[in-house]
This record gives C-alpha cells, sequence and structure tokens, in this order.
C-alpha cells in the first residue's frame, strides 16, 4: 500500500499561530469544526482593520507569504486589504486543519457599471473553506472593508443568510466566465458586492492581483484612502476625511475630519493603526483630503 504523504504549503512557513490568535483575542477550542471557524472570523474582523495605508503611501504589497504577512498584520499590528487579510487567515486555517481554497472575485460594489458593463479586473480575493466531516463549503471573506461578512456563510446560491451584522445571499452569475454572485440587503435593496468563481488561484494570481492594485496608478488604494473595523454591533468605516458608524439597528453615524492631522489620531485611537513608520502619510492623507 502506497504511503500517503501530508504536503504542507510552503508559503505557510513563518506563521505565527499563537501570535495570530493572541492578535484577535480568541483563546477557545482550535479544532477544525465550524464553532471555531465562526469565532476565528468573529475575531478577526474586530480586531484587524482593513486598511490601503501601504499602497497610499508608494509601498507596494507584493509578497503574500505567511512571514511577510504575520510580520505586518500580527507583529506591527497593522491591517491590510482583502489580499493580505484573507491569505493570512487562509495560512491559520489551513495549520488548524481546514480545508481551504483561494477565490478570485470582480467587484461591481458601489461600481457605477455594475452588472452592466464589461469586467470588472479580477482584483478581490476570498476564501471556500472546507470544514472536515461536511461535503459543503463556506463562503469566508474577511477583507472586503466595510460590508466585509463578519460570519462564514455556505457557499450555496439561493438561500438569505443572515450575520449579526447584516443578510447575505449567493446567486448564480453567467456572465463573465460564470460563477457566483455576492450580495447584501441594505434596508429594503438586495446590493452586488462581488462575483467570483469557485476555481481556486495560486498565490502567484493573488500576488499580481495585490501588486496591480497595489501600485496602478488608477487604483482607488492608490489615490484614496479607507479603513474599516468591526466594533461591537456597529461597521466603523473611514473613506478619507469621513468616519461613518453603521451600526445594527440601522442608525448611521457620521463625522468629518477636518486635518490629516485629525485623520491620523483617529487611525490610531479607533482603529488601533500604528502609522508612524510609513513614509510622508500625513503628507498623503492630506493630498487625499484636498483631492
Amino acid at each position: 500500500m502506497a504511503r500517503v504523504v501530508e504536503t504542507v504549503n510552503p508559503d505557510r512557513a513563518g506563521l505565527d499561530l499563537r501570535g495570530y490568535l493572541d492578535r484577535i483575542e480568541y483563546s477557545g477550542p482550535v479544532a477544525a469544526t465550524v464553532e471555531t471557524l465562526v469565532a476565528v472570523v468573529a475575531g478577526h474582523t474586530r480586531h484587524i482593520p482593513f486598511e490601503n495605508l501601504d499602497p497610499l503611501c508608494g509601498v507596494p504589497v507584493e509578497d503574500l507569504r505567511a512571514a511577510a504577512l504575520t510580520a505586518k498584520l500580527v507583529d506591527r499590528r497593522r491591517g491590510g486589504y482583502c489580499y493580505e487579510h484573507n491569505t493570512l487567515l487562509r495560512y491559520v486555517l489551513e495549520e488548524l486543519g481546514f480545508g481551504v481554497d483561494a477565490l478570485g472575485g470582480r467587484v461591481v460594489w458601489m461600481n457605477p457599471t455594475g452588472l452592466d458593463g464589461p469586467p470588472h479586473a479580477e482584483t478581490h480575493q476570498a476564501l471556500a473553506v472546507r470544514v472536515p466531516g461536511l461535503v459543503d463549503p463556506f463562503l469566508v471573506d474577511v477583507g472586503f472593508g466595510g460590508q466585509t461578512l463578519t460570519a462564514p456563510i455556505r457557499l450555496e446560491a439561493g438561500p438569505v443568510q443572515q450575520t449579526d451584522l447584516g443578510a447575505f445571499r449567493i446567486r448564480t452569475h453567467d456572465r463573465w466566465g460564470g460563477g457566483y454572485l455576492l450580495e447584501t440587503l441594505l434596508g429594503n435593496n438586495w446590493q452586488p458586492m462581488y462575483t467570483f468563481t469557485d476555481r481556486p488561484r495560486p498565490l502567484i494570481d493573488l500576488e499580481l492581483g495585490s501588486w496591480y492594485v497595489s501600485t496602478h496608478p488608477r487604483s482607488i488604494f492608490v489615490n484614496g484612502l479607507s479603513a474599516a473595523l468591526i466594533v461591537d454591533d456597529a461597521r466603523m468605516n473611514l473613506h478619507g476625511g469621513t468616519l461613518s458608524v453603521h451600526r445594527r439597528d440601522g442608525q448611521t453615524e457620521r463625522t468629518r475630519l477636518a486635518s490629516a492631522a485629525e485623520v491620523v489620531e483617529v487611525l490610531g485611537e479607533r482603529f488601533g493603526l500604528d502609522v508612524s513608520g510609513l513614509p510622508a502619510v500625513t503628507e498623503r492623507i492630506a493630498a487625499v483630503l484636498d483631492s
């Protein structure tokens, strides 16, 4: 009988699992169960902010291996965008015994052409996560920013799936190469977020997408400022100089920040981000506020 050899993802080298669990303040069971998956996703979205400060300051996001992501998101207590969040979570879940595939997505969220125009670039990453003993995978995405999934949902087209901060559904989508469309319910209207397929993407494709969105001169991550974090029962979003807190009961509070110094202060005090090591960060934020 042939011996089965377990293959370990070499890109996972350098992952600090204990450091990551401390970062998301999770001390519960780590068996590969649905309960663990739900708890880890909840902790991640509440402790590691979405933010694009590196691209804004001219620092490309090129290395998506575990050592680089651990150094940034865990050791330096920074955040990141979809490629960083979901790739780090992929390594963690693999280490815990889950099966994980990286998926590619095309964002249509708040895009004027939406689903009616030509295909958008594949510049988003999500995860298909398999729990041992269960047949159907879950869609996990901790890196979409302001409207990110705060819980896993079944990767199944059709039913409305409720999370602690909103309802979502997956529909089949037969344009742009087929696949699925993720939608979120805002008020009484379903809003499209992104299309995706269930075909796994290798790391090199993810690194190419990450390099593109972190360096292209027309990228929203190069030209704008975004940060997001789940806080208690609310979504806290920063876009440019506007800080919004969207609560579960439908109430929204908005604060306009008048200066780059105020934005830096909010990034530190509200999002827990130390931006002192970034080149010309105050100047770049000031340029965003003036544009």
